[in-house]
């Protein structure tokens, strides 16, 4: 993100957010009426520090953070010059992910299935 501190912003960000709505609350015809849903994309070449998101989520926010594995990052524009992020991300990688999410015990991950989108 070209942001030294990034993680720990970001992280402090997560927890104020939880902290002022906690887990995601969905009604019977499956809308979301309040909380937190955690977004993260798979980056290619484990990029993204996926072990160590889950692993935050897990034991800073809630086993309950309602999360979806994203797996639609494609290389665009200057990406192309950087070797590790210059392919699309694999189906072994957002497997690998969602497997990441599930042995930190994170137990709402989005129902639908990651599908990786080629563009």
């Amino acid at each position: 993100a070209g942001i030294e501190n990034y993680p720990q912003v970001n992280r402090a960000a997560v927890k104020e957010m939880h902290r002022q709505v906690g887990d995601l609350k969905i009604d019977r015809d499956g809308i979301a009426q309040r909380g937190l849903l955690v977004r993260h994309l798979v980056l290619p070449n484990g990029l993204a520090g996926t072990k160590e998101v889950v692993n935050f989520i897990s034991k800073q926010i809630s086993l309950n953070t309602y999360s979806n594995i994203m797996a639609q990052y494609h290389p665009c524009y200057k990406a192309y010059e950087i070797p590790s992020l210059a392919r699309p991300i694999s189906t072994a990688e957002v497997q690998e992910a969602v497997e990441l999410a599930h042995q930190a015990g994170l137990n709402r991950l989005d129902r639908a299935r990651p599908i990786i989108v080629r563009f």
